[in-house]
């Protein structure tokens, strides 16, 4: 599975933890303006990603604002599980 194909789905996952079924792509935004995640969202995104990468782009010291942002990280980042 591909790098953009494991987060678009664990962000799916996360939005089904809320019952929420969302449409999620890479060009989808996180925050207020695009799936509404909030600071608790974020911390459950966080983890989650984690859990299947080994890391996370917030532990980095990132704050990324869309699912694009995410991919490029663990693109451009060695060692993803």
């Amino acid at each position: 599975m591909s790098v953009e194909a494991r987060v678009v789905e664990v962000v799916r996952s996360l939005l089904a933890r809320y019952a929420r079924t969302d449409p999620v792509t890479p060009q989808s935004r996180l925050y207020a303006d695009g799936l509404g995640l909030d600071s608790l969202g974020a911390a459950e995104l966080s983890t989650m990603l984690e859990m299947t990468f080994g890391r996370d782009p917030y532990s980095a010291g990132l704050i990324p604002r869309g699912v694009d942002e995410i991919i490029r990280f663990y693109e451009t980042t060695a060692g993803t599980r």
